[in-house]
């Protein structure tokens, strides 16, 4: 059956959404999906995004059904407005930021261990199982709109970071297809969906914007998360042309810490009036300081904002306690906490206060936005050059930058660092909370009746790591190279032959095959061979181990191969090991499955 509908879905850190246009239509008329959920016990009301929140219910409110759904009863969790409001009251049974877990390669994210540091009574998920709830509700609440439409057999495009690497696409991608999601499901970049959201709303005025050499900087600070992308304007046989030239590093700083840091000012105020807060309350006053934020900061936002805590105890007369805040110094607090004024040339601060880390999620130190722009901009130079060319434009997205102050806090430090005028701003109908939704139904409208498209493949060079043959040291591994073997900008559905000398594959035995990334090597092409590399400028991704199974000819442990590289359609990096004597190959799928197959 051929798809009716194309369906874009931005799986947010902080608020998910869904959004569609009919394919029958002969230009893009994109819509979202009003979405059913609880807002509170028992009461069920339609939201264009669901909060990516998960509450994990007691037997009792499961059993006394305070969390059915019109397609689903006897619930032990909730999703949506109802999770994000128990995250005040039970944040150990309240599961958020799972996004960011999945990119987070020190932890195993298919064990469950969200909520995370919950108590050994809470039964906790996985990264990747709540993932795949916010999308199961999705699907349903899809499913109840169109039921003459399965989603299963719709054009769907579902968005990820531009940072994230391909373990996290393939974490995605298996949380997106165990929620009932299709095969043919297809990855884009938020960035990007963001870029095709301007694109769908200019329509063919979009070339009276830009011009050939113009630099997009698309800039995405989210709840959880800030996204960074350059995006190059080119002319090919008269042609004007899009190209995704480079994408930053997932950076945890954004929203979430704005509302820690209002919270922060706004306990001392408290304070001075002679108020402690307790644990309860100031998790409480975190969700008070987010709503006050966006009121303050919006262009028609009052002079000053009431935040009101509620009391636990006989001590606090009417059951609250408040105090004010006024527009200006929320302004204030945060431009200089998170836009700092700083050089071109400065870079994040890694201070740490102990040598002594817990074990969780790498929130960055330095929450200044602008020292994080500062670096991914130096990191574009090009040779010969002393300093990146400066962005022409810039595309806003995400909801901190609904404030027009922060907005203009970013340009002013572009400005400084270039000496000229602040880049442009793209006009047009770009609504920050859908953006990313809606320009990924537009880019699967597209795919289907043909647009304008983005070119740049993928967002990372890969390597494999190969173990150098030489006399063995007690105590000591040998030492490794890595091996180019998808170069950055690798277009999908294309596919490369590394040329190299022989290799040996390990075969008939558990083996270790380690793979590595980098987003700043972008000159490396297929063949190039690594001996020494810095930590941050090569990473390596989640290692896949599995025993790769010994052919007919296999007379050792190792047979003599060389590599052919593929990016598929869907975006997944493969690696074929061809034998070099008898063209037998070994392929490898990149993924993080635990039943990883060969």
């Amino acid at each position: 059956m051929l798809p009716k509908y194309a369906i874009g879905i931005d799986l947010g850190t902080t608020n998910s959404v869904l959004a569609y246009a009919s394919l029958e239509s002969e230009t893009p008329q994109v819509a979202m999906l009003p979405i059913p959920q609880l807002v509170s016990p028992q009461s069920v009301e339609r939201r264009n995004s669901l909060p990516s929140f998960l509450y994990l219910a007691r037997s009792g409110e499961s059993e006394s059904r305070e969390f059915d759904l019109p397609w689903a009863e006897n619930r032990e969790f909730a999703v949506g407005e109802v999770a994000r409001s128990q995250s005040s009251e039970n944040p150990d049974r309240t599961v958020g930021t799972a996004k960011s877990w999945l990119c987070h390669s020190q932890v195993d994210r298919h064990q469950s261990i969200l909520p995370w540091k919950a108590p050994d009574h809470v039964a906790q998920v996985s990264p990747v199982t709540a993932s795949q709830r916010y999308l199961e509700h999705l699907v349903a609440a899809w499913t109840q709109k169109f039921p003459d439409a399965p989603i299963a057999q719709q054009q769907i495009v579902l968005t990820v970071p531009a940072s994230f690497d391909a373990s996290a696409r393939e974490l995605t991608r298996e949380a997106a297809l165990a929620a009932g999601l299709p095969e043919t499901l297809v990855l884009l970049e938020e960035p990007q969906a963001a870029t095709y959201a301007w694109l769908c709303s200019s329509g063919d005025d979009w070339r009276k914007s830009l011009s050939a050499g113009d630099r997009l900087l698309v800039c995405d600070v989210g709840g959880g998360t800030t996204d960074l992308t350059l995006v190059a304007a080119d002319e090919e046989d008269g042609e004007l042309q899009l190209r995704r030239q480079a994408v930053g590093n997932h950076l945890l700083v954004g929203g979430d810490n704005m509302d820690l840091a209002l919270a922060y000012h706004v306990s001392e105020l408290f304070r001075q009036k002679g108020t402690d807060l307790n644990p309860w309350q100031s998790v409480s006053l975190c969700h008070s300081c987010r709503a006050a934020k966006e009121a303050l900061l919006a262009a028609d936002g009052p002079e000053t904002q009431t935040i009101s805590v509620a009391g636990r105890g006989s001590r606090l007369i009417g059951g609250s306690v408040s105090v004010e805040v006024n527009r200006a110094d929320v302004a204030r607090l945060l431009v200089d906490g998170f836009f700092a004024q700083c050089d071109i040339t400065d870079l994040p601060s890694r201070q740490r206060v102990s040598g002594f880390q817990e074990i969780g999620l790498p929130y960055e130190a330095d929450t200044a936005i602008t020292r994080h722009l500062a670096a991914f901009l130096q990191r574009q130079t090009d040779e010969g050059s002393a300093a990146a060319p400066a962005p022409t434009h810039v595309l806003f997205n995400g909801g901190v930058f609904k404030s027009d102050r922060l907005q203009q806090a970013l340009l002013d430090r572009l400005a400084d660092w270039y000496g000229a005028a602040a880049p442009l701003i793209l006009a047009g109908a770009h609504d920050f909370d859908y953006a990313v939704g809606r320009g990924a139904a537009y880019y699967a409208w597209t795919n289907e009746r043909g647009g304008v498209r983005i070119r740049g493949g993928t967002p990372r060079s890969y390597y494999v790591g190969i173990e150098t043959a030489g006399l063995a040291i007690p105590g000591a591994p040998r030492p490794m190279s890595a091996l180019c073997v998808v170069p950055h900008g690798m277009e999908e559905g294309t596919e490369a032959d590394v040329p190299s000398e022989e290799i040996g594959l390990v075969v008939g035995e558990a083996a270790r095959f380690r793979i590595f990334s980098s987003a700043r090597r972008t000159h490396d092409v297929p063949g190039d061979k690594l001996v020494r590399w810095s930590a941050d400028e090569i990473v390596e991704t989640d290692s896949m181990e599995t025993t790769l199974e010994a052919g007919p000819d296999a007379g050792d442990e190792y047979v003599p191969v060389r590599f052919q590289s593929r990016i598929t359609e869907l975006g997944i990096f493969e690696l074929s090991c061809v034998h070099t004597a008898t063209g037998e190959i070994w392929k490898l799928k990149f993924s993080v499955r635990d039943d990883a197959e060969a």
